[in-house]
């Protein structure tokens, strides 16, 4: 069987793209298993690094306002939807499988138009508009969060890495917090804004730094590649990193973590039975509350608006969490049992029904 995913920009795309594909190596080892993004997303690394051919279209952003963009949208999307005709014509998929963002509005017109049956994932409460479309003639319509209002939807959950759907925490937190020169017994806080950071996050932890290994509370702090936050002299206890490979150690690290609520943040966390404090993203369709909103409500998360996030609010409010290990253990068995660790094959269950 042939497969073609579809999928990129960040990391809320590429990660369940990713563990999709294992996934269906698992199930299918004889499967042959392509992945399509395009020139500016993050696939272009991760998706080789993973092992997987990567065939690439231009993008086709879609502006949200009345533009000059907005009238050259119809001639990109005609020559995007060209160039993923050429790719199912070089791959020759049995399936292909959608995953939102600039890639998949062009690759599911494409499909639909050579009568290759689409599978869509939505990673978040709200779909986006590429999904929307491909949901419209989509075979099957799998979704990461119950209630997603996409016609015919199925919840099977978010794909995840293996390292973290299988993530014993206790078992390698020793392990971890040496990988990261953390001290093994104090209590620690994990902050991350997603693969390219958060200015927001970073000015009010950074700032509150000091004040939070005064408390006892020691800081893992993954800024983002294009930020210069840097150790602070005199607290050794804020430990700040670009970018991390190893969630995996980052979620076995944490006591307590800050995030945004995208969708893999939110299950990967959750999932994992970290307790969290969510601070969704204040741009964007209003997906990342939603997206927090049944582990918040289950009682495994706190959520904050972005600009109540200050360094005020965490010199309050993160020590008396962090220190408090009876609330931080009832709100990681919430979290925990709410979140479904098989998704991953779930969804490379139903790509390989399409496909067959």
């Amino acid at each position: 069987m042939r497969i073609l995913l579809a999928g990129g920009g960040t990391a809320g795309h590429t990660s369940p793209l990713l563990a999709t594909a294992d996934a269906l190596r698992r199930l299918e080892p004889a499967a042959e298993i392509t992945c399509l993004g395009t020139p500016r997303g993050l696939e272009n690394r991760v998706v080789p690094e993973a092992g997987y051919p990567l065939e690439l279209i231009p993008p086709v952003p879609l502006p949200r306002q009345l533009s000059v963009d907005l009238l050259r949208v119809p001639a990109r999307l005609r020559g995007a939807v060209k160039e993923a005709r050429a790719v199912l014509e070089r791959v020759r998929p049995d399936v292909l499988v959608g995953y939102g963002g600039y890639v998949s509005v062009p690759a599911y017109l494409a499909a639909r138009r050579a009568h290759v049956p689409v599978v869509v994932h939505e990673q978040n409460s709200l779909p986006g508009l590429s999904n929307r479309v491909g949901a419209r003639f989509a075979k099957r319509v799998a979704v990461s969060f119950p209630d997603t209002p996409l016609r015919h939807a199925e919840y099977v959950g978010l794909p995840i890495r293996t390292m973290i759907s299988g993530l014993d925490r206790a078992a390698v937190r020793a392990e971890a917090r040496a990988f990261f020169g953390l001290d093994p017994d104090l209590p620690t806080l994990v902050v991350t804004g997603g693969s390219q950071g958060a200015q927001s996050l970073n000015r009010a932890v950074s700032s509150a730094a000091r004040a939070l290994g005064e408390a006892g509370v020691q800081v893992l702090h993954v800024v983002g590649p294009k930020n210069d936050v840097v150790p602070q002299a005199g607290v050794p206890t804020y430990v700040p990193v670009g970018y991390v490979d190893r969630m995996d150690y980052a979620l076995a690290a944490a006591d307590l973590m800050v995030c945004r609520g995208g969708a893999s943040s939110v299950t990967e966390a959750a999932g994992s039975g970290v307790p969290a404090i969510f601070v969704p993203l204040p741009i964007g369709n209003g997906e990342q509350p939603l997206n927090a909103k049944p582990v918040v409500d289950a009682g495994g998360a706190v959520l904050v608006d972005d600009a109540a996030f200050t360094a005020a609010w965490v010199e309050a409010n993160v020590p008396p969490l962090a220190l408090d290990t009876t609330r931080l253990a009832a709100m990681g068995a919430a979290a925990a049992a709410l979140i479904p660790r098989d998704a991953d094959e779930k969804l490379a269950r139903i790509v390989l029904e399409t496909g067959r």
